[in-house]
């Protein structure tokens, strides 16, 4: 990847004899592929690059990461499958476009509400009216209404991120070093396990009302992303408890957030010319123009950078939601990079960028083809233990960091 300034993220090169060896062991081969049909290879540049990253943050840390396998941890947990154009998790569909294919995430009940808006009309089934439709249109018209949909291979060129310097200093207590983590589900999060096994503490921020959406997947995977951290709950409709999540970020080293900045705007933070020393901000496509308005997850990110597989049929899931696990290692690197660097950062991280930078970190290779060789199933590491109940720790961290009274939450 080489630096890329102002933040320099130089990334040892990996010595990987046997891409497709290495991928067949990790897991990950086995949720690539269609049902009953072959697992298959991914191009070569995604192991090279999560092994490169792995290495660099093991170098950092002295720590020991398996970067292939981290994308098969979740289905490891949640006895997930390969299904092709259907994503392992099932919420994500690849379609053919009149014009291409685009891949469409439905995770939520309110994203199957709005594909009457998106498709200007109340189809039962959704493939045959977006076989009609050009792929570029079916994008934007999703933008609009807030639905993640990409078009496969839109964002082959977009890097994965962007080092913005920030004015001021950073918040007092550096030695302590401090992670705030705002974010949900998979990306984020792992990013905060990683840099709290690397020695800090992990504050996760949830709201009373809506909490991280993982809480109600597998327990273990949970468990595995949160283990060891505190919890704080707030209710941030509020006026109190946006106070007290302001002053939380303050008082952060690092603060990790996947929200758009209009939602951000909303809760009165951002960053600025104070607080932590790092801000991570995680996107699908990027935090400046209409790109900071999409929204992404980890599978229609992924198909959005090209990072996908083909058959004979088509085009199918590269694993499950591999920009997730990915962006969560890239960005746990950058953070400690950023550190390394001194003064303060905005790391604007994108998931297609990550996406595309795996797809073409290595040479051409045949993705989509078959090994010859034994696959084996998705493995996960060992949590440190359980994790907290929302909001266990909520009192003590307000009382201990903001010096107030339980009320906030």
């Amino acid at each position: 990847m080489g630096s890329l300034a102002p933040v320099h993220l130089q990334l040892p090169e990996a010595d990987v004899a046997d891409p497709a060896a290495m991928w067949a062991g990790s897991g990950a081969m086995a949720l690539t592929g269609r049902a009953g049909g072959p697992a298959l290879l991914a191009p070569p540049g995604v192991v090279i690059g999560l092994t490169r990253l792995a290495r660099e943050f093991s170098d950092r840390t002295g720590l020991p990461v398996d970067g292939p396998a981290l994308l098969g941890e979740r289905a490891a947990h949640a006895d997930l499958h390969r299904r092709g154009d259907v994503s392992c998790g099932g919420s994500s569909r690849l379609l053919r476009a009149a014009d291409g294919w685009v891949a469409v995430s439905l995770a939520r009940d309110e994203d199957v509400a709005l594909v009457p808006a998106w498709l200007e009309a109340a189809p039962d089934d959704i493939g045959e009216v977006v076989g009609r439709r050009a792929a570029v249109e079916l994008v934007a018209r999703a933008a609009l209404v807030g639905l993640p949909v990409s078009r496969v291979g839109e964002s082959r060129a977009l890097s994965p991120f962007a080092a913005v310097p920030l004015r001021g200093k950073g918040a007092p207590g550096q030695p302590s070093r401090l992670v705030v983590d705002l974010s949900s589900l998979w990306a984020g999060p792992l990013c905060g396990q990683l840099l709290g096994q690397a020695g800090f503490r992990v504050i996760k921020v949830e709201s009373i009302t809506r909490p991280d959406g993982a809480r109600l997947g597998p327990p273990a995977f949970f468990d595995l992303l949160h283990a060891g951290q505190e919890s704080a709950a707030l209710d941030l409709a509020s006026r109190t408890g946006r106070a007290a999540l302001q002053r939380l970020v303050d008082s952060a080293d690092v603060v990790i957030e996947a929200s758009r900045p209009r939602a951000l705007d909303q809760l009165g933070i951002g960053p600025s010319d104070r607080g932590p020393a790092v801000w991570v901000s995680i996107t699908g496509y990027g935090r400046e123009g209409d790109a900071g308005n999409r929204v992404a997850f980890g599978d229609d990110a992924a198909a959005a950078a090209g990072l996908v597989v083909c058959d004979e049929t088509g085009p199918c899931f590269c694993a499950d939601a591999a920009a997730d696990p990915a962006t969560g290692l890239y960005a746990a690197v950058a953070t400690l990079a950023a550190l390394a660097e001194g003064g303060r950062w905005l790391l604007d991280i994108r998931l297609a960028g990550v996406a595309s930078w795996l797809a073409s970190a290595g040479p051409a290779g045949p993705a989509g083809g078959r090994y010859s060789g034994p696959v084996a199933e998705p493995h996960a590491r060992r949590a440190a233990g359980h994790a907290a109940s929302l909001g266990a720790h909520t009192d003590a961290v307000l009382a201990e960091l903001l010096r107030l009274g339980p009320a906030c939450a």
